[in-house]
């Protein structure tokens, strides 16, 4: 018998007022249209239940005994900034519905209710949480299809590496792999041991740049006892460890010039001498060196051996950073953020179009390890299902927003036009108007009142069909 799949899970709605009729009404409907539903009936009910279990939706009563609904979507969206509010009130202000919208309302309805216009604004809320998630499933599987023995790339700098990879991977022995810190060498390395005759035999990885200058030549070669202080016993180094399989030299521009030559005898005699004894030892291995520096200017500068180099350099493969291939970053972020959520055991789903846009916008200096860093660190501290800009703001490790992506100062009306209900745009043109009327239709100055620019303002006018009459400008007046 083929076990049911389980109930998918429905989003969460936290409903705030202080008249249980409202309450009652409210869960019923919402209930209908998708809704799990929490009633509380203050706001300091509705913070504590907030706290147990972040919501996805809360609608909010603006009059309430203990609280103002103002004061009360101020606290909502700094403790839950992924959760959508929609303001009640059976007082309609301009004044009150404009500061909603500043605060981030998602909208404003009136009491008695609209039931036709309440269903639909619920139904819509719940298509859009469900469809935001089902979009951070759809990437992350896509992602999964995407993979290539760890690594994950839909780019095409990223399809030809893989590419590249399959190709040399049976052939190649010694391996150059460059590019910048984060970007994925150590995945590459062993990308090129599974794709080769070598796997299922030894992956064997040294930092260079950890190893302290006077152990570099018994870390690589092994010593015996007794051949210097502390060498209480003998020790293979890591060549002999990964006899018949595959060494990976990480940061290899760090090591010493000393050490240079006997790692470039090794390379082409394929024998090793531990340090203390006079015996060479044979080693089969195939090397993967990689280096974040520019290996030529570092031969140049006589700080690396040229034939070195060239030994090395049979087969490069340059690693391109994550600012070149931008297409890549929703998929990396699925697939992080659904990892962290499960080992986390938080049920977050994705980010909140904003913070999507943090991410496509920085510079990412540190590349994928700085994107899985700020990813892993959001899913922390994030309490909701969504993981928002604030969030994302202090994960990044560098200075990485681009100077598009920086905060501006704009009206708050704009930065919710594109995507605000019938019901805010009624109330912006309402609020619009009032203000052309207060300094009789001098559109210069109701653009400076409503803080925005004179072309935003014109363009409002158009889309909301005001008219000169209707603004008190006089006719012929050119402001």
């Amino acid at each position: 018998m083929t076990a049911p799949k389980p109930a998918a899970t429905r989003p969460l709605l936290l409903v705030v007022d202080d008249e249980p009729p409202v309450l009652k009404v409210i869960e019923r409907l919402a209930g209908k249209a998708g809704f799990d539903v929490v009633t509380c009936g203050s706001g300091s009910e509705a913070m504590k239940a907030l706290m147990r279990k972040p919501a996805d939706l809360a609608m909010v009563d603006l009059r309430m005994p203990d609280v103002n609904g103002l004061d009360l979507l101020r606290q909502i969206r700094s403790a839950v900034p992924s959760c959508e509010v929609i303001l009640m009130t059976a007082y309609a202000a301009v004044d009150s519905a404009v500061e909603a919208i500043k605060l981030g309302a998602r909208e404003y309805l009136t009491k008695p209710f609209d039931f036709d216009r309440l269903r639909q604004v619920l139904v819509e809320i719940r298509v859009e949480i469900e469809r935001r998630a089902h979009v951070v499933a759809l990437e992350s599987q896509v992602a999964r299809e995407l993979e290539f023995c760890g690594m994950l790339g839909r780019s095409p700098a990223m399809q030809e590496m893989f590419s590249l990879i399959q190709r040399l991977a049976p052939h190649a022995k010694v391996v150059l792999l460059t590019g910048e810190t984060g970007s994925g060498k150590e995945l590459a390395a062993r990308a090129f041991h599974q794709s080769g005759p070598r796997r299922g035999r030894a992956f064997v990885t040294i930092n260079c740049s950890a190893v302290v200058d006077t152990l570099f030549e018994s870390e690589l070669f092994g010593h015996v006892r007794g051949a210097f202080t502390g060498a209480v016993e003998s020790k293979p180094g890591v060549f002999e460890t990964a006899h018949g399989g595959t060494l990976f030299l990480d940061e290899v521009g760090e090591l010493p010039i000393s050490v240079q030559a006997k790692l470039l005898r090794a390379l082409e005699n394929g024998e090793v001498q531990r340090v203390g004894s006079l015996q060479p030892k044979r080693v089969d291995v195939s090397v993967i060196a990689a280096t974040n520096r520019d290996l030529r200017a570092e031969v140049a500068a006589g700080r690396f051996r040229g034939d070195l180099f060239y030994r090395l350099n049979v087969v490069e493969v340059a690693l391109p950073p994550l600012r070149d291939r931008r297409e890549d970053i929703p998929y990396l972020t699925a697939i992080f953020i659904r990892d962290c959520a499960q080992r986390m055991k938080k049920p977050i789903s994705g980010l909140t179009p904003t913070a999507e846009r943090m991410l496509l916008g920085a510079r990412w200096d540190g590349n994928v390890r700085e994107l899985k860093n700020a990813i892993e660190r959001a899913c922390m501290i994030t309490e909701g299902t969504v993981i928002s800009e604030r969030e994302l703001a202090g994960a990044f490790t560098t200075d990485a927003q681009t100077a598009p992506m920086r905060p501006r100062t704009v009206d708050p009306l704009a930065a919710r036009a594109a995507d605000a209900p019938a019901a805010l745009e009624e109330v912006e043109r309402e609020h619009i108007l009032d203000v052309l009327r207060q300094v009789s239709g001098n559109r210069m100055a109701a653009a400076k009142v409503l803080g925005i620019s004179r072309r935003a303002l014109y363009r409002r006018l158009e889309r909301h069909g005001i008219t000169d009459d209707q603004s008190g400008r006089r006719p012929g007046r050119r402001l």
